[in-house]
């Protein structure tokens, strides 16, 4: 009889999750997002894929991978929800927000009109409404578009809902001009406020599609810890294609550790893990 899916987690992961499986696991994320997982993620791709396992009913990875990759499966999305990363955070790498502040202001003093952003890796939204927040702050009209290939993320990031403790690291003034707090039932959230709201669109979509939907070009792109789950060649191709959606001037913001414009000969330094369109 085989073993009920509660009982996976007294095990460890090498006895549930084989060699073969983990390969598996692996072309499978790779064909469905682009997302190329190290063979040191094994621990991990076990913790989350039990959740789909006890989700689906199933006793096995390799009847869950069965599933995954039957005809038409229904499970494919929630495969690669649950190996997306997902670290996000308010104002993650403040600098960037700084240049996008001093950027909108010259921004609106030269042309007026809005300034268009997107965060093209955009997780559950706290990048999205960092920079709707930076936008309003700088005294100019701004819009956001945020997209994400993972479904659940993006129901969180619309929402603009989020536990308190998702904003302890914000000062009190930032607060009370961009969230509300909720009482009774809803005591321990808080809500971005409609003027952010008005401000911010989302979106899935996978980086890795050969074709994006038609999109207008943006003054500031943030793609920001994504490419590292892709392989050099793509990053080259996602880089090309970024390019050719910035204006002339407009911003690109990276990763904290991540360089890939810098070989690039569209784009110049302008500060750090940022770099402008020329």
């Amino acid at each position: 009889m085989s073993a009920q899916p509660e009982s996976l987690e007294f095990l460890p992961a090498a006895a549930l999750l084989s060699e073969r499986e983990f390969t598996t696991v692996r072309a499978l994320i790779a064909e469905y997002a682009g997302i190329k997982l190290s063979t040191q993620k094994r621990n991990m791709v076990y913790n989350r894929l039990l959740r789909r396992l006890r989700a689906r009913g199933v006793g096995s990875f390799a009847e869950y991978l069965e599933v995954v990759q039957r005809e038409g499966s229904d499970e494919r999305e929630a495969f690669v929800n649950a190996l997306t990363t997902n670290l996000t955070a308010f104002f993650r790498e403040p600098h960037h927000f700084e240049l996008l502040i001093s950027h909108a202001q010259q921004h609106a003093a030269r042309r007026g009109a809005p300034l268009r952003c997107w965060s093209n890796a955009c997780s559950t939204g706290e990048e999205v409404w960092s920079i709707a927040m930076a936008l309003r702050e700088s005294g100019g009209a701004g819009e956001v578009l945020g997209t994400d290939i993972d479904t659940d993320v993006l129901n969180t990031a619309q929402s603009g809902v989020y536990r308190s403790e998702r904003i302890a690291g914000i000062p009190v003034e930032r607060l009370r001009k961009h969230f509300l707090r909720g009482t009774g039932a809803n005591d321990g959230l808080v809500s971005v406020r409609p003027e952010l709201r008005a401000m911010a669109r989302f979106g899935q979509l996978n980086l890795q599609s050969p074709v994006w939907p038609a999109m207008e070009r943006f003054d500031v792109i943030f793609c920001r810890n994504v490419v590292i789950y892709f392989d050099r060649e793509f990053q080259k191709k996602l880089l090309t294609r970024m390019a050719d959606l910035l204006v002339p001037g407009g911003l690109l913001m990276v990763g904290h550790s991540e360089s890939f414009p810098a070989a690039h000969p569209g784009f110049r330094s302008c500060g750090r893990t940022a770099y402008q369109r020329i």
